[in-house]
């Protein structure tokens, strides 16, 4: 039983730090081979956490040690902005008065069309100069404020 709570452990902190060295972009949008990989890794996990233990006992103890750490982990972030900030990163400014600001998109792993499907989805924006700000969320998404043509011409 105390090896399955350290291979929990253990397990959910690798995920953690692979995930977010994939970036803020693996979790906000995902594509199909997204999905196939994400299976392939929950595969992979659940063979790495419960080892030869097939009990049902043995996955109520993992699942029960991965939620209590994501529980903790939420408490310790919310409590702790710089926490907050180096494990769940903060808001970029990938778009300024439309123009874009190519070294963050690159860094991000982002391309110009994926700000403008973002502005289409949800502005009706057909182009960068239609955009004051476009910001890439915490959570992988883009944010769009449009230029305001009454105020801002």
């Amino acid at each position: 039983m105390d090896s399955i709570i350290m291979r929990s452990a253990v397990i959910y902190i690798f995920i953690f730090i692979i995930l977010r060295l994939g970036g803020k972009r693996t979790v906000g949008e995902m594509t199909t081979f997204d999905l196939v990989l994400l299976l392939i890794i929950s595969e992979a996990t659940q063979q790495a956490l419960l080892d030869d233990d097939r009990s049902i006992t043995g996955g109520m103890l993992a699942i029960t040690t991965l939620v209590f750490l994501d529980i903790v982990v939420s408490l310790l972030t919310n409590k702790n902005k710089g926490l907050d900030n180096l494990l769940n990163g903060v808001p970029l400014i990938i778009v300024k008065d439309g123009k874009p600001l190519m070294e963050r998109i690159k860094k991000s792993r982002l391309q110009i069309e994926d700000i403008l499907e973002a502005g289409r989805k949800f502005q009706g924006i057909e182009s960068l100069a239609q955009i004051r700000y476009a910001v890439l969320e915490k959570d992988g998404t883009i944010s769009i404020i449009p230029v305001n043509e009454k105020t801002d011409t």
